[in-house]
Formats: structure tokens, C-alpha cells, sequence
């Protein structure tokens, strides 16, 4: 049975799984494919690249797609959001900043706006600034993000902000994840890592084979790879990757790493353009045990639904009834659902 939500209805979408706009990563090729599976891909707007946004659009034909911007660096150059409006994008994604100085241009469009938050704080002040869906980012998730679970923190949030649905974001990669979320009052979610090494996804073919053979047991949270390519962010939120030679070299010791700025962004960026994962860094998330392949984005969105419907459909299965026949109560039966 389809799975129809408030997100679902109000996004005008199949599926209850968004593409998470991952710069550099999602652009508009796997944003058409994710919203041809009937989902919604969402284009990563990333540090405002006009030539890079401009590109992507294009390469998105004719799907109806979001477009996703990073909230400090698009208060740099605030004329993007009227290039991204002017596709008539399904949704416009903002996250990592305060956007009410937004919410009245998206307003009078027909993109809906969303917010990614990681905590109740930071989801009551996007709900108060117009955000007409908010995505609660737990730290599992690969990229940028904060500190709080995603566990906790979906019901916080559903719990907080009343009728505005919420998206769960953070450690989430197949059908276990999206029918969890959904038991935890979740709408929608939100998947990065599941997507990252698709046939669609613009990362390297050796950073796709990384993260096919990566491990949520290998992923940290630091600001080496910030530090190393010259991006200034914010302290309240660091990067989650997967470890390898150079974050381990360099996580004890950034304040060298920056009085050595220049030269290290020069070798990063090096590194990056020829795919050496030892020093440039492979943005995922917890979930990438359970990315084994690389595949085309439909089949990873149609397994993801496929998954949750049937294991929501036989839930039931997965309880024993302890004492008498009548009146028993239930108890989880051992390994839960396979």
C-alpha cells in the first residue's frame, strides 16, 4: 500500500524520500532521477557557484526538482535564490543560517520552503521565520551538521512545532530507516549517504568505491576538511566523513593545518580533482553500511519505499504474545524484522 503522508500531499510527490542537497554531489541528474521515482531530488546549491547552479538546472530538464542552498553563503550572494526561482522549483531547501529575510520571495512563488534544523531551538525559530516543513538533521548524517541524535531528536521536533511536519535526516539509507522515522512522527525522509555513490551522483568514481566499501565505525566529526579547503564555517557545526590518512593526521592538530592554509588547500585541492581519497574527503554518514553498490538512483529510491511498505504492512509479525491466548500482552520477538 503507497505510504501518503502530509509531505507527500504537500510536495505533490510520490514517495516520502527527499534527496538531500549534497554540494558538489547532488546535481541534476540524480536531482531528475530521485523526482522521476517519485520522490524529490533536491539540486545542492552548495557555496554559490552561479556557472555550477546554472549547469544543473539545465541538466534537470524538465523534472519538477528542489534547489538547496547553504544559508551563510547564500547571504552572500542572495541573488541565487531568484536564479533558482525563476525554474519554479518544487521546493527551495535552506539550511545552516536564519531565513526569514527569504520566506516572503518563497512565499510568493510555488516552491515550498524547508528547513534543515538540529535542534527544538533552532526548529520553533524556522517555523516562527515561515518554514513551511522542517527537517530535524540528526548527527548521524554525513556533511555538516551538530550534535543531537536523530533518534530523540524526530519526536522533539514533532513534538515542538505542532501541525508543521516534519522530515528526519541523519543515518537513514533503506526501508528500516523511512518506516522507523515515520513511527517517530516523521512525514518524510531525507537520505544523502544512500545516494552519494548512485550512477547519477556527481562524486568521484573512487570516492563512490570509499563509501560502497566504507563503514559507519570509520566516519567522524571534525573540521580538518573545512580547514583544509579554505571554507570558513561556522563553529556550531562541523563536518562528518569518513576517517582517512590526512584527517588523522591533521584532527589533533588543526591550528597547524591552518598557518599552513595556503599550501594545504592547494594539495587538497589536488587530491580532490584526481580522486585520492587518503587526503580528500569522502562526505558520508553513518549509513553507508548499508550502501553496497553502485546503482542507479531509481532502484535505490523504489527499494527504500518497497522496504518500508512491507515492513509496516507486517509489523505485527514481529511481536509475540506472552501469556494467555485472550489476554496477553506483546513482546518484541527476538532480531525484529530481517
Amino acid at each position: 500500500m503507497p505510504i501518503r503522508t502530509i509531505v507527500t500531499e504537500l510536495l505533490e510527490i510520490e514517495h516520502p524520500v527527499l534527496l538531500a542537497p549534497m554540494a558538489g554531489v547532488a546535481g541534476g541528474a540524480l536531482a531528475a532521477a530521485v523526482s522521476n521515482a517519485g520522490g524529490l531530488g533536491i539540486i545542492g546549491g552548495g557555496y554559490g557557484d552561479r556557472d555550477w547552479l546554472t549547469r544543473e538546472l539545465a541538466a534537470a530538464g524538465n523534472a519538477r526538482v528542489g534547489v538547496g542552498f547553504i544559508g551563510w553563503s547564500l547571504d552572500r550572494q542572495p541573488e541565487l535564490l531568484d536564479l533558482a526561482l525563476e525554474h519554479a522549483p518544487r521546493a527551495l531547501f535552506l539550511s545552516f543560517g536564519t531565513f526569514r529575510q527569504y520566506a516572503d520571495k518563497i512565499a510568493r512563488s510555488p516552491a515550498k520552503m524547508i528547513v534543515q534544523v538540529q535542534s527544538v531551538a533552532q526548529a520553533c525559530e524556522a517555523v516562527a521565520d515561515g518554514a513551511e516543513i522542517v527537517v530535524a538533521q540528526g548527527t548521524e548524517a554525513g556533511g555538516h551538521g551538530s550534535s543531537r541524535a536523530t533518534l530523540p531528536l524526530v519526536p522533539a521536533l514533532v513534538d515542538a512545532i505542532g501541525d508543521v511536519p516534519v522530515i528526519a535526516a541523519g543515518g537513514i539509507a533503506d526501508g528500516r530507516g523511512l518506516a522507523a522515522a515515520l513511527m517517530l512522527g516523521a512525514s518524510a525522509v531525507l537520505c544523502g549517504t544512500a545516494f552519494f555513490a548512485s550512477r547519477e551522483a556527481l562524486s568521484h568514481p573512487n570516492a563512490k568505491q570509499a563509501a560502497v566499501t566504507g563503514s559507519g565505525d570509520n566516519t567522524q566529526r571534525s573540521s580538518v576538511f573545512d580547514i583544509a579547503r579554505g571554507i570558513d564555517w561556522p563553529a556550531q557545526w562541523n563536518l562528518r566523513t569518513l576517517r582517512n590518512r590526512y584527517s588523522e593526521q591533521w584532527v589533533g592538530d588543526t591550528e597547524t593545518l591552518r598557518q599552513q592554509g595556503a599550501q594545504e588547500k592547494m594539495r587538497y585541492a589536488q587530491a580532490a580533482e584526481a580522486g585520492d581519497t587518503d587526503v580528500a574527503a569522502v562526505i558520508v554518514g553513518e549509513g553507508v553500511d548499508m550502501v553496497r553498490s553502485s546503482e542507479p538512483a531509481a532502484e535505490i529510491v523504489g527499494r527504500i519505499v518497497s522496504d518500508a511498505e512491507r515492513l509496516l504492512g507486517n509489523a505485527n509479525r514481529f511481536l509475540i504474545p506472552t501469556g494467555s491466548s485472550s489476554g496477553g500482552t506483546l513482546r518484541a520477538r527476538p532480531g525484529g524484522p530481517p
